[in-house]
This record gives C-alpha cells, sequence and structure tokens, in this order.
C-alpha cells in the first residue's frame, strides 16, 4: 500500500525547505507522498489538498493507501481522507480508455474515523455523475429510478408520481413544461426519518430537474447549450442530502422533492403570453418558456405545503445567470425573509466549504412580475436583479411559510477546474446541507 504522511504546516523536520505548507511531495525511498498542510488549515481546504493529491497522482496509488498522521488533528485527516476518495471520480466513464481510479473501491487505512468524511465523499461523487451524465443517460424516469435504488439501499421511503398522477395532483405548472418532451414528467417524493428525529421539526427540500434545457420556444443561444446537462443540479444535491442523511443516520426528518422533466422544443410546447395553472390554485403569465424551473419548483414547493406541512422549506435550483453574474463561481445565491435561516447557512457554508451568501428578500422587487392577465408573471423582462425575480416568483407558491429560504447554485454547480478538460460537477449543496442538518437549529 502508498504510505501517505501528513505534517503540520510548521514544524521542525527534515523536508522543510523542500515541501512548502498546502502542497505535497512524492517520495522514492520509501515510496509514498509527505503532504504539509496549508498554513490555518480548515476541513475543506485539506479536502481540497486531498482531492488534488489523489486525482493528481492515481498512477502511484495502487494496492490501496495508508494515511500517516502524527500531531494533526483528527477532524483534518478525516477531511484528508474523504478528500482522496473525492478525487477517485472522474467524468470519462464512458470514454473507450476509460480506467478506474485505484482508490475509487480501492481501501484507505488510518487509525482514527474516517467513516463520515469516506460516506460524504461518495455520496458526492455519486450525484456528481448525475450531473455529468449526457442528458439521454438521465431522462426524468433515469432519476426516479436513481432514487427508488437509493431509498432501497440506505433505507429511506421513495414514491414517484408519474405522469396521470402529477394531473390528479394538480401539478400543471410541471405538466406545462414537460409538454414539449417525449419523456413523461415525474414527481420524486423522498422521506427519511432519522432515529431520534421522531417528533421534531420536518425539513423538506425541492430541488429543480430539469434534465436539459433547451430555453423552450424561448430558445438559448448554441454556445455552451451542452452544459444545460446540469440543470439538474439542484435535484442532485437533494438527492444527495437524502442519501447522506439515511447514511449518516442523522436524527433529522427529511423530506426531498424533485420535480423532473426537461425542457424542450415541440409543436406543443408552452409559448409566451400563455396562461397555465399551477398546484397552489395560481395562474401563471408565460413572458419567457426558459424561466421554467421556477415553474416546476412552484409546483413541488407548493405540494410539500400540503402534504408535509414542513418546519422549514428550502429549495435549491441552478436557477439564473443573474447569480453567476452576481458572485462568479465562488458562492452560491440565498434568498430569505427569515434572517435565522440566512445566519446558520452562512455558518454552515464557511465550515464546509459550500459558501452562500445572502441577496435581498424586499418585496419591491415584486412589481415587476404583476400580470394584467394571471396572477402572477413567471419573468420580469428585467435583467437587473433576475436572482431575485426568481425568488419573488417562487414566494407565490409556498402558502406564506415563515421558514422559506431559496439557493440559486447556478455558478458552483457546475466548474471549470483541475479535474477535467471542460466544466465538470462540484456536487455543490451536499455538504451545505448535511452541515446545516447536523448543526442546532432554532
Amino acid at each position: 500500500m502508498t504510505k501517505i504522511k501528513l505534517l503540520p504546516a510548521e514544524g521542525q523536520d527534515d523536508y522543510t525547505d523542500a515541501l512548502k505548507a498546502g502542497t505535497y511531495l512524492r517520495t522514492v525511498n520509501p515510496a509514498g507522498f509527505l503532504v504539509r498542510l496549508a498554513k490555518d488549515a480548515a476541513p475543506a481546504s485539506t479536502q481540497t489538498l486531498g482531492q488534488g493529491l489523489s486525482h493528481g497522482e492515481k498512477d502511484y496509488l495502487d494496492g490501496g493507501v495508508t494515511v500517516e498522521a502524527e500531531e494533526i488533528d483528527d477532524a483534518l485527516t478525516a477531511a484528508f481522507i474523504g478528500g482522496l476518495k473525492l478525487g477517485a471520480y472522474s467524468a470519462g466513464q464512458r470514454r473507450g480508455d476509460f480506467k478506474e481510479h485505484p482508490l475509487l473501491h480501492g481501501e484507505i487505512q488510518w487509525g482514527g474515523d474516517a467513516g463520515a468524511a469516506l460516506i460524504l465523499a461518495d455520496v458526492q461523487t455519486r450525484i456528481m455523475a448525475l450531473v455529468d451524465a449526457p442528458a439521454n443517460k438521465k431522462r426524468a424516469q433515469d432519476l426516479a429510478a436513481w432514487a427508488v435504488e437509493s431509498g432501497k439501499t440506505y433505507g429511506y421511503d421513495v414514491r414517484v408520481l408519474d405522469k396521470a398522477a402529477c394531473l390528479e395532483e394538480g401539478l400543471h405548472a410541471l405538466l406545462a413544461v414537460n409538454r414539449g418532451s417525449e419523456d413523461p414528467a415525474v414527481l420524486i417524493v423522498m422521506e427519511y426519518r432519522g432515529g431520534g428525529g421522531e417528533g421534531k421539526d420536518t425539513i423538506a427540500i425541492i430541488g429543480k430537474g430539469v434534465t436539459f434545457d433547451t430555453g423552450g420556444v424561448s430558445i438559448k443561444g448554441s454556445q455552451n447549450l451542452h452544459l444545460m446537462k446540469s440543470d439538474m443540479g439542484g435535484a442532485a444535491a437533494t438527492f444527495g442530502a437524502l442519501e447522506a442523511a439515511a447514511r449518516l443516520k442523522l436524527p433529522v426528518h427529511l423530506v426531498g422533492i424533485v420535480p423532473a422533466t426537461d425542457n424542450s422544443v415541440d409543436a406543443l410546447s408552452i409559448k409566451p403570453s400563455d396562461v397555465i395553472e399551477s398546484h397552489a390554485g395560481k395562474t401563471i403569465e408565460i413572458i419567457d418558456t426558459d424561466a421554467e424551473g421556477r415553474l416546476i419548483m412552484a409546483d413541488g414547493l407548493s405540494y410539500a405545503v400540503k402534504h408535509f406541512s414542513p418546519t422549514t422549506l428550502m429549495d435549491v435550483a441552478t436557477l439564473t445567470g443573474s447569480a453567476v453574474r452576481t458572485f462568479g463561481y465562488v458562492c452560491a445565491a440565498m434568498l430569505s425573509k427569515n434572517e435565522a435561516l440566512v445566519q446558520q447557512f452562512r455558518a454552515a457554508g464557511d465550515a464546509c466549504g459550500e459558501r452562500v451568501w445572502p441577496l435581498p428578500p424586499w418585496d419591491d422587487f415584486a412589481k415587476g412580475l404583476e400580470s394584467d392577465v394571471a396572477d402572477v408573471k413567471n419573468f420580469s423582462g428585467n435583467p437587473l436583479h433576475g436572482a431575485t425575480d426568481a425568488f419573488k416568483f417562487l414566494e407565490n407558491f409556498t402558502h406564506g411559510h415563515a421558514r422559506y429560504i431559496h439557493f440559486d447554485i447556478a455558478g458552483v454547480a457546475l466548474k471549470q477546474g483541475p479535474y477535467a478538460k471542460d466544466r465538470q460537477a462540484t456536487g455543490f449543496g451536499v455538504r451545505l446541507f448535511v452541515e446545516w442538518l447536523s448543526r442546532e437549529r432554532s
């Protein structure tokens, strides 16, 4: 097995000159690696260090890994080991020359307990594979099958509403977006009841499950259109949160809801000026068919409130270019009128490395969504505050929920980086939700 020795950022040893903080060095005698932690090392940065070593040095990791970590905090060591596992992921499974990373299923030994870190890394790689998959390999029914299999394997309930059941339930906005698709829409409903979570708050997460987004009749430009396979990043984060909670046996009552469809162009597709119904009973004037994610999430939010009465209501989506223009690829946008939730998620994001930052939720922004012919427009037409517009639209379908928070992960679900030639999924959202769920909340 390959030996990896972790060294503190500062200390008296034989490697001080050769090995700077936050870097690693491959050694020949004995064969292995020396890793010096970064100054002010935190679990998130230490995980990144492990991920980089694993990805860049996979040819030297055959036979598994043994990690030595004298005078290193256990939490940092566990994070590094999680990074080694995370670095075993590759989006190239469909390449003819694909070779599995030796640590994907290989053994990683350490004297301490890195079980939670390895579980989180495994869940994250599983949902990264979903986001990176081509659209023809992850139709709505494929997402449903993934959730059903995960629920059976890890012990949580999954129910799938097919198109007929969606119609009976009144999920008209979801079905409207689905009109242009050859694949019928589904609503995926997941529920995890953790031991010790009985009688506690019910938390619901709604994840946007658009498996490919052409823009519909308001069609997108061709540049980077292939990346719209990632428009179900919110669904992936929701899947990951449910599976991680179950595998980590968190004492919570967690509900995950994923409305799933693609947004395609067909003679039956909805058109700008159409007025559609919704699960909440509100009518929606369609201004832009490329503002489809908020339509399917509107039905998901209303369904969650009606059937589960959650104490905390959340949604997560790769929703707007506005969020990307505001924060780039550094953090996700979040919006809520509940300041306690905002502060809790800021702290959770800083702790786990999946940072989020608030945008203003003020009602001033709702004026542009007023309609002459329906209860609300799906788009204001104003490009200046698109992320906030989306939040103000979605608020209409929460039935006035007092603890509602919205996450726009458009800039962080898929990134250019050192691990792929093109942009690659990050698995953003899983660690954020697990960190928040693991903390004391009020």
